[in-house]
């Protein structure tokens, strides 16, 4: 699988190598072990393609002026390959400019690979496991699972792109205070149904959702009122029997609509009958690291983290200004805590089911639990390193600059439901992936349904879609694309900006994976469509002579290819006309 730009990086770093083995056999520079060095793109193209600091950072090893060593390594690159010329800038950085050859060899190298191009093994079949949204089931998705859901599913579409093996898995909380809470809720509204509101009492930390008051009419439809003078813990638990099924396969249409495929729904709940709960107690006991108080059995979990941030070189003094507690882990009811289930679900994450990392999408206000649940991993044995959080920070919905709070249809919260019905599912999952996670997210949702340049998904899909009308319109002319010609050299500065664009994909992906982060693909995306219009406003294809309309047509496929490329890793469509 090719990579234009990682394999031109490798050539010039070895031909450096190779260019100081050749300075110091002529002796033109004292031999001496060099340091390692960087080859990058400059930010401004007009010095280079790539550039190196290699000159600057042997300087004091070789006791050399690093512009004279720079001269120096020029006289010994040689000529041809990919490069058509090397040159010396400022204090001694050395600059290379892309041979021809190897603008032709990017655009063939992208119609060759077709749907493969950007892909590679980099990630070597490791087994990752991606949890997102997981949103609680006892009531319908936000903005945060609705941003949680597109982010997830492109940080797995980046990871598989790069070869790793990954799972997409949703944990369904199906078990603790949530559920029990939910049964409550459930049942007040089911008892309201026949004695009034008046008369029975709403649980003051309940559920106050629409949605509670539709399941429990639903049940009551179903079976009547014949729970309402049953045992309370048998009637709550009839509830939860009926309501629970019904919104987990709400959780599943509505992401299935929103192109979500998991493949693991895991229920808490199993946690507990399979006993991991209950081992991971023992395991942490075992160890000496819990203790019982007031009833309670508690984990030591200021003395793990401290022990963990002492690894990390942090001071005794920076460890007690951060005032760590310890948690409980079983409550004096007998009931274990979440903790000890978040606890049992990542030891069977990396004990029982063996991924070797393990990525979750959260809300930025869980950022106190990322620091405990590693050092967790750490005290079970599974090495708290090798999971990864991603924090993501809250959405905003504005609409003609306000902000938009509650749904036009229910008067209520909006949901991802909601969201769906005002604006295209392209939109949104190209939306939630334009800010890297970290960053506040402003949501336009009017932006998100116009049909022009400024909505950028709209912007990217139109290039796909013109490329598309090109190829139409001429084959009704008798002009079919011949690709043989892929290979003519490229000399427009659009047109090398372009190739130069393409050439970036491959990079792009395995950056996206590296940093958890799929807004780079969205960026890309526009990039890339903003090189493409600048190239088709300035470079003719119909009219010109047969080698230059083939050649610019094998151009415009491949940019058609990577648009489709990027645009499919994300779930979004791409149009062929608009």
């Amino acid at each position: 699988m090719h990579n234009p730009v990682a394999e031109a990086k490798q050539e010039f770093r070895s031909r450096i190598e190779a260019a100081f083995r050749a300075a110091f056999a002529a002796g033109e520079l004292p031999e001496a072990e060099l340091p390692d060095f960087i080859v990058e793109i400059p930010a401004d193209s007009k010095n280079g393609d790539l550039a190196t600091n290699a000159a600057l950072v042997s300087a004091r090893a070789l006791h050399t002026a690093p512009k004279k060593i720079a001269e120096t390594l020029v006289s010994h690159l040689g000529e041809g390959g990919i490069f058509t010329k090397a040159e010396v800038a400022g204090p001694g950085f050395l600059n290379v400019f892309y041979a021809p050859e190897w603008y032709a060899d990017t655009v063939s190298a992208v119609l060759e690979e077709d749907a493969a191009y950007g892909r590679s093994d980099i990630g070597k079949g490791k087994k990752i496991m991606v949890e997102f949204v997981s949103a609680n089931p006892t009531g319908p998705m936000h903005m945060g699972n609705a941003r949680g859901g597109a982010i997830g599913d492109g940080i797995a579409a980046s990871l598989a792109a790069c070869g790793c093996d990954v799972t997409r898995e949703f944990y369904i909380n199906d078990a603790g205070n949530q559920i029990a809470k939910f049964g409550c809720s459930l049942e007040a509204r089911y008892l309201q149904i026949y004695m009034g509101e008046e008369a029975v009492e709403f649980p003051e930390d309940g559920y106050h959702g629409e949605d509670i008051k539709t399941r429990a009419k639903e049940f009551a439809d179903l079976y009547g009122g014949r729970y309402v003078e049953s045992d309370p813990e048998e009637r709550r638990e009839a509830l939860i029997a009926y309501a629970l099924p019904k919104n987990v396969e709400g959780l599943q249409r509505d992401l299935a609509k929103y192109r979500i495929d998991y493949d693991v729904w895991f229920r808490e709940s199993s946690l507990y009958r399979d006993g991991t709960v209950d081992k991971i107690v023992k395991i942490l006991t075992d160890k000496g690291l819990t203790y019982e108080k007031d009833g309670a059995l508690w984990y030591k979990n200021a003395q793990v983290l401290a022990d963990r941030l002492r690894k990390e070189g942090k001071t005794e003094e920076q460890i007690e200004a951060l005032e760590l507690k310890d948690d409980v882990l079983i409550r004096a009811n007998g009931n274990p805590t979440y903790f000890a289930g978040d606890i049992a679900y990542h030891y069977n994450k990396f004990a029982l089911r063996g991924f070797d990392r393990v990525i979750n999408v959260w809300g930025a206000d869980h950022h106190g639990h990322v620091a405990r649940l590693k050092g967790a991993m750490d005290a079970v044995g599974c090495d708290g390193d090798r999971l990864d959080i991603v924090l993501m920070q809250l959405v905003e919905l504005m609409r003609d600059g306000e902000p938009v709070r509650m749904s036009k249809r229910t008067g209520k919260a909006i949901t991802l439901t909601d969201l769906l019905e005002e604006v295209p599912i392209d939109a949104a999952r190209f939306f939630f992936n334009l800010r890297e996670p970290s960053t506040h997210l402003i949501f336009d949702l009017g932006l998100a349904v116009q049909q022009d340049s400024q909505n950028p998904v709209y912007y990217v899909q139109y290039a796909h879609a013109r490329i598309c009308s090109i190829l139409k319109n001429l084959a009704a002319e008798g002009v079919e694309f011949n690709p043989e010609y892929a290979g003519r050299t490229y000399s427009a500065p659009e047109e090398l900006a372009l190739i130069g664009g393409l050439a970036r994909f491959p990079g792009e992906i395995v950056e996206a994976a590296n940093a958890y982060d799929p807004a780079r693909l969205t960026k890309y995306a526009i990039d890339v469509a903003t090189l493409f219009h600048k190239f088709y406003n300035s470079c003719r294809v119909k009219g010109e002579e047969e080698q230059v309309l083939q050649s610019r047509l094998a151009l415009c496929v491949a940019v058609k290819t990577v648009i489709r490329n990027v645009l499919t890793m994300l779930k979004i469509t791409v149009p062929e006309y608009m």
